[in-house]
């Protein structure tokens, strides 16, 4: 299979960068990702996990994809796929205000732009995730724009999934 690459954009600060699926360590996760692209949310700047930006979605697979290449220690660059039940993310500590309720489940897609980033979660504990693509193109930008994210504040913000 020839490699395939989407793009990921924080849309409102047009800042847009490049990655490689991870068809070869991640199959079953790339292929639920690619056949339902396009994807776009309100993104998210991480609290626990630390250098991350994410956003959540309704279940888009036909089952969820099982742990494969699984980290909790991503690396700048890594695209992660997180399964979580409404229960879990729903307490105001998070932030959320509509996507989260109990009873539901989402996906979030995460994208890690800097080192140092543990998946541990201290109402939940260890939060591993599926690592289904890597930055190859445009992460300094787009570590710049998650920075700016971080101190300014993700309100109005989009983080998009783009065929490439």
């Amino acid at each position: 299979m020839a490699d395939r690459y989407i793009e990921v954009s924080l849309v409102k600060r047009d800042v847009t960068c490049t990655a490689r699926l991870l068809d070869d360590r991640a199959p079953i996760t790339c292929a639920a990702v690619w056949d339902s692209l396009p994807l776009a949310g309100d993104v998210y700047h991480a609290k626990y996990a630390r250098n991350e930006i994410y956003a959540l979605f309704p279940p888009f697979a036909e089952t969820e994809p099982p742990l494969e290449n699984p980290t909790i220690t991503p690396i700048p660059g890594d695209l992660c796929y997180f399964t979580f039940a409404g229960a879990e993310l729903g307490t105001k500590a998070y932030g959320y205000d509509r996507e989260v309720r109990a009873g539901t489940t989402l996906v979030d897609l995460a994208l890690f732009y800097e080192r140092n980033n543990l998946l541990l979660n201290g109402d939940v504990g260890w939060v591993p995730g599926i690592v289904w693509g890597q930055v190859v193109d445009g992460l300094e930008t787009m570590a710049e724009a998650c920075n700016d994210l971080w101190r300014s504040g993700a309100a109005g913000e989009s983080l998009s999934f783009r065929r490439a």
